[in-house]
Order: structure tokens, then C-alpha cells, then sequence
């Protein structure tokens, strides 16, 4: 087995960076045990939630009826996580395009396999990172001296990539019985990592996010790029070692492919994006979608944005979606905090087909009053954003994967320091605000796009000239390089 937490990219790492990764690695072991001798089957078998939507199959190590083996001619795997919702939703673009262009997807979820060590490890450590996103929030002090500088530095770092590597040896049994000539493209460092060192040949590293870090560094494995500054930074390992000038990865690594996107987005640009400068002509209500991630992040935010629009809502000069994902505890605690809100919403909980039925609806129909979204199943609550999307004039997001979307947005305060670079390169394309980082510049934004006539028809000119350069189609290129990799 390659040492990969040794060396990187020809960047020999300290001995006691490698003795610390290799206690990373006992310590998981102590706690979860090492299932490397485990043989675990694999099959395919129905996603019952977006299979026929996006012609996905799941991955299973645990033998059901009803299930099949690998397409090893047209099969593409596309290996993630659940850690939020970003890396689902890269997953979900990377699926939707290798079915439109007429590859077989395999859904593998590496934190789905609750008998394995690998989701014992992903789990715990998406615990504490949910912990300390939510303390973020709730504490300025913890937010500026601990969890800023490690979302910004301390994974920019290649000493955390070498620990990373060596955990991730204990994902690999979870690949034994995959067969290895199907390509796989990992939305989540650990699963292109898990992939290299379980022997797959043809591994895609699907990097996410504008602010370069060595945690997404899976070495053996195509990188792939969403921005020209990404890309940069990435090769040459820009301030990943501190000040030391390091050596670059190889040109054969990594690879500019533009953003990841959804294809059913990507193709109704045009049509999409002429219906809301139409409605903005017609003063019709303008369409405002929040998206609020699981933990319930930025409560305070979505509360203050939601109080601002309600004399527009009830004027017929605005409506809102707001999807709370598949944490209802969200929507109690806002309709518990905004009284008029209850009497205003028309509620799709739970309720799969008549959310779909909204969004189809709402392309050409009329929108009034506010939207609750609500569904258990992550699969659904993860698309449901992406359902209505289209219908929307303008998403209501922190800059996270979602900046790279080809919508109109209004950027509300980061959660870690990373984020911050999503705005910065939506607001210079063109088809995004800049990150807005108070209540009070957030309203602000708010009024513009309501009662501006230039702000919303300049992001979707700029959006239309980006689709015609090609910047939105990455998640197509991801899916050329990854089977293309096979000739």
C-alpha cells in the first residue's frame, strides 16, 4: 500500500505529522474496530426517491431481493456523503448528467453502511463538525478563534490531509467487492480517498467550494475544478504548507471543468431566466426561495428576512419558498418566533408528488402567499430546493455549493471562512450578491431586488452569457473525464 499520508504530491510530510495521522487512524480503530478483513458484498438495487427522476441506483453491501449487479460498460458511481446538504446536492448534479448523457449512476453513500467501520468514522466525524457549526452561531468568540481559522487554515493545511489519508483507509472495505474498472466520482474528498486506496482504477475527485484546501486532496485520483481561482491555488498547493513554496501537482491531475450543475437547470437557462425578467416587467410577486440547512443555521437571519417580506407578500408584490429540509423543527420554531407566518403558508409536507406538481405549476403559473417545504427523506429534501429553483426569481443562501448555481441569489452571512470565496466569485460572474454579513445589509438586498429595476435582469443576462460560455456545464465535463478516463 502507497503511503499516501508520507509524501504528497511530492511534499515529504514531518515524521511527527505522520506519527500524529497514524494515531488518527488507531484511535478510530480503538473506538469503531477495523473491519479490513470484512468481506462485504455489493449489489444495486432502486433509489426510490429520485431513481426515476435522475436514473439513480443505490449501492448495497447488505443482499435484498429484487437487486442486480454492476453495469461495468455504462456504470458510473458517484460516491459521497451526508455531511449537510452541499455534497448530496454535487451528487445529485453529477447523477443528473451522466443520465442525460446516457451513463448508468450508482449512488454510494459512504454514510449509509451503519455496519461498517467507514460510516462509524464518517459519522462521528460529521458530529463534530455539526456541533461546531452550530456553535458558530451561537457564540462570536468560538466562531472567530476556533472555528474560522480551521475552516479557512487549519484544513487548508497539507499535515490535516495526511491525517485524512490515513483514516480513510478504514473506508476502503466498503469498495472490496465494487468492481474496479467502474469509474467513480467522489463529491466528498473521503470517498474518491476510500476509492484509491481500495484499488479503483478510474477515480474523480469532484472538489467543491472556491477557497483551495488540502482537506480535498484524495492524490491518485483526477482533480476536478469549478473556478480558474480554484484551479490555481490548487496547483501549486498555495499556502498549504504555511509560507514554503511547495511542488505543484502534475498537470495531469487536475482539471478545469466549471460548475457543477444540474442538467434539468442547466438546459432551461434561457426559458427560465426570461420568465423572471418577465415577471419582474409585469410586476407580478416576485419569487423569493430560502434554503435552510439542517442545523437550522442562521435562524436569526431567515426570521429577519421573513418579517421584512411579509407586507410585501400580503401587498401581492412578493411570495416566498421556504424549504426547510427534512428538519420540521425548523419551520415550528419560525412559525413559533413570526406569528402572521402559519396564517400565510400553504404547507407541502411530506407529500413527494404534490411537491413536484408545485414546481411544475409554478414555471408558468401564478405564485401567491408563502410555501413551506418540508420532507423526511433527505433525498427529497435535498431536490425539493432544486424542484424549485426553476420557479424561483431569487434564492436566499449562505455561499455555499449552492453559489454556483445558475440563479439569481442574495448571499447571507458564511458559515466558516471558506464560503466566503463562493460570493466573491458569483458577485464577479455576475450572478450573485455579495455576501451580505449583518440583518441589516441583507434587507437592504432584499429592497434592491424588489424595488430595483436593474439588479435581477442583470444577474439573468449574466447568466444566460454564462451558460453560452460553457461555465455552467461542469458537472457534464466531470462525467466525460471520469468514463473517458476507461479508454
Amino acid at each position: 500500500m502507497i503511503e499516501r499520508s508520507k509524501i504528497i504530491f511530492g511534499n515529504e510530510m514531518k515524521n511527527s505529522t505522520y506519527k500524529k495521522a497514524v494515531r488518527s487512524k488507531q484511535k478510530y480503530i480503538k473506538k469503531f474496530g477495523d473491519d479490513s478483513d470484512r468481506d462485504y458484498p455489493a449489489y444495486t438495487e432502486e433509489n426510490p426517491y429520485i431513481g426515476n427522476t435522475l436514473g439513480v441506483r443505490n449501492v448495497s453491501l447488505v443482499k435484498k431481493e429484487d437487486q442486480a449487479g454492476f453495469d461495468t460498460e455504462k456504470g458510473i458511481i458517484v460516491g459521497n456523503i451526508r455531511m449537510g446538504f452541499g455534497h448530496y446536492r454535487i451528487s445529485m448534479a453529477m447523477a443528473s448528467c451522466a443520465n442525460a448523457l446516457g451513463y448508468q449512476p450508482y449512488w454510494m453513500d459512504l454514510n449509509s453502511y451503519p455496519e461498517t467501520t467507514c460510516t462509524k468514522v464518517i459519522s462521528a466525524q460529521n458530529d463534530l463538525y455539526s456541533l461546531g457549526s452550530r456553535l458558530s452561531q451561537k457564540s462570536r468568540l468560538f466562531n472567530k478563534f476556533v472555528w474560522e481559522p480551521i475552516n479557512y487554515e487549519g484544513f487548508r493545511q497539507l499535515s490535516y490531509n495526511a491525517a485524512d489519508q490515513k483514516n480513510a483507509e478504514l473506508m476502503a472495505p466498503v469498495f472490496k467487492n465494487v468492481p474496479k474498472d467502474i469509474p467513480v466520482i467522489g463529491t466528498h474528498v473521503w470517498p474518491a480517498q476510500a476509492a484509491i486506496h481500495a484499488g479503483m482504477k478510474y477515480v474523480v475527485n469532484a472538489i467543491p467550494d472556491n477557497w483551495p484546501m488540502a482537506l480535498h486532496l484524495a492524490e491518485g485520483s483526477v482533480h476536478t475544478i469549478q473556478t480558474h481561482y480554484a484551479y490555481q491555488g490548487y496547483r501549486v498547493l498555495n499556502g498549504f504548507n504555511k509560507n514554503r513554496v511547495n511542488k505543484p501537482m502534475p498537470e495531469k491531475d487536475i482539471i478545469y471543468t466549471g460548475h457543477y450543475v444540474d442538467d434539468e437547470l442547466v438546459k432551461n437557462i434561457e426559458i427560465d431566466c426570461e420568465r423572471r425578467i418577465e415577471r419582474k416587467k409585469s410586476k407580478a410577486p416576485m419569487r423569493f426561495l430560502l434554503t435552510i440547512g439542517g442545523a437550522g443555521a442562521q435562524g436569526e437571519i431567515f426570521k429577519a428576512i421573513i418579517e421584512k417580506l411579509i407586507p410585501y407578500i400580503k401587498s401581492g408584490k412578493a411570495a416566498l419558498y421556504v424549504n426547510v429540509g427534512d428538519y420540521k423543527k425548523v419551520w415550528d420554531s419560525l412559525v413559533a418566533d413570526i406569528k402572521e407566518l402559519n396564517g400565510l403558508s400553504t404547507k407541502h409536507f411530506d407529500d413527494w408528488a404534490g411537491t413536484i406538481k408545485f414546481a411544475e405549476d409554478a414555471l408558468t403559473g401564478e405564485v401567491k402567499g408563502v410555501h413551506a417545504f418540508y420532507h423526511s427523506n433527505i433525498f427529497e429534501a435535498v431536490y425539493c430546493t432544486n424542484l424549485l429553483m426553476r420557479s424561483a426569481d431569487v434564492l436566499v443562501t449562505k455561499p455555499s455549493e449552492l453559489a454556483f448555481y445558475p440563479i439569481p441569489k442574495l448571499f447571507i452571512k458564511r458559515v466558516g471562512g471558506h464560503e466566503m470565496w463562493g460570493a466573491i466569485h458569483s458577485a464577479e460572474i455576475g450572478d450573485g450578491t455579495l455576501e451580505t454579513r449583518d440583518i441589516p445589509h441583507t434587507l437592504q438586498m432584499v429592497e434592491l431586488f424588489l424595488n430595483d429595476n436593474v439588479t435581477l435582469k442583470d444577474m439573468c443576462d449574466n447568466i444566460i452569457r454564462n451558460k453560452n460560455s460553457g461555465l455552467y456545464n461542469g458537472a457534464y465535463e466531470v462525467i466525460k473525464l471520469a468514463m473517458g478516463l476507461k479508454k
